[in-house]
């Protein structure tokens, strides 16, 4: 059986890290590349932790590219200062130097690159905003025929969203933060007739970091990709922490997990709801991950951290 392409776009966030991890124990996918677009982290800090885990886990050869893209409404400076301590961890800096390759070219100009020249259509697995996509798109929007299908972390649906009013003064809590950072990226990607495949809130929030699962990690530490899985999801369990990213790309390798949902939607760009993912008759057709089996869930993302 032939791998499935993927293209990997995180915001540099402890989940966007893990779901790289995650990314790069899969059999069955070929990495084309990882772009980090400049969210939910401080940019440099997490390229380079980005390349030190694909260096630690013997994966330099997928390239990383930068993006230079940026938000409308920034991630709190609380939640990006966790990418200075991850590329600070001692088990990722045993090395002097690094050896994963960082592309000269900007994480925008990457993807246009990396799809234009692959063989086949390719799978955009997104973690974080949609910004870097929407501006390839727009530079280059002969990609689109190039892309198979976007599988996106982001959205809330029949949930509340994450951006709190006590953080975002104005805001009425309905948007999840990756579409909340631009919107109009968002909108822009709906507009397209790429398939997309969404992990929102609505799931996410049914399947927590919990301190036993963190526990469970701590017993097969021996294993070293385990040991550097535990110590960051330590830093993240003192408060309400949730497998976002992780959850969502799993789905790539057992899709069967999962039970989808279309639903029609449509992207909220302005005002207070601004971020906000509806659900509107007649809109924007998704394919939603609505259920999961959360044991399966677990026990495959332990297993796979076996090494």
């Amino acid at each position: 059986m032939s791998k499935q392409l993927v293209l990997m776009d995180c915001d540099g966030g402890v989940d966007d890290y893990l779901a790289t991890m995650l990314l790069m124990t899969m059999e069955r996918v070929e990495c084309l590349g990882v772009v980090v677009t400049p969210a939910d982290c401080y940019a440099h800090a997490a390229v380079s932790a980005t390349r030190k885990i694909l260096d630690f886990m013997g994966c330099d050869r997928v390239p990383v590219a930068a993006s230079t893209v940026r938000g409308i409404n920034p991630f709190p400076r609380l939640y990006r200062r966790d990418s200075l301590i991850v590329d600070c961890l001692p088990i990722l800096n045993q090395q002097d130097t690094i050896c994963t390759p960082l592309v000269e070219q900007t994480g925008q100009e990457f993807t246009i690159h990396t799809l234009l020249n692959a063989p086949e259509p390719v799978t955009l697995m997104v973690t974080g905003p949609l910004t870097t996509i929407a501006v390839a798109l727009d530079t280059a929007p002969e990609i689109e025929a190039k892309i198979q299908r976007l599988v996106w972390m982001g959205g809330a649906l029949n949930v509340p969203g994450n951006v709190e009013k006590s953080i975002e003064p104005g805001q009425d809590g309905s948007a999840e933060w990756n579409a909340y950072w631009d919107a109009m990226a968002v909108d822009r990607v709906w507009q397209t007739q790429i398939p997309i495949v969404m992990c929102p809130l609505d799931l996410t929030n049914n399947v927590p970091v919990t301190a036993a699962i963190v526990r469970q990690m701590g017993k097969q530490r021996h294993y070293h990709l385990s040991d550097l899985v535990g110590q960051c999801y330590a830093l993240v369990i003192p408060q309400d922490y949730y497998f976002w990213d992780v959850l969502a790309t799993a789905y790539l390798a057992h899709p069967e997990f999962y039970q989808l949902r279309e639903w029609e939607t449509t992207i909220i760009t302005t005002g207070a709801s601004q971020g906000r993912t509806k659900i509107q008759p007649g809109g924007r057709k998704v394919q939603v991950m609505e259920r999961v089996d959360r044991e399966i869930f677990y026990e495959y993302i332990l297993q796979q951290w076996q090494r």
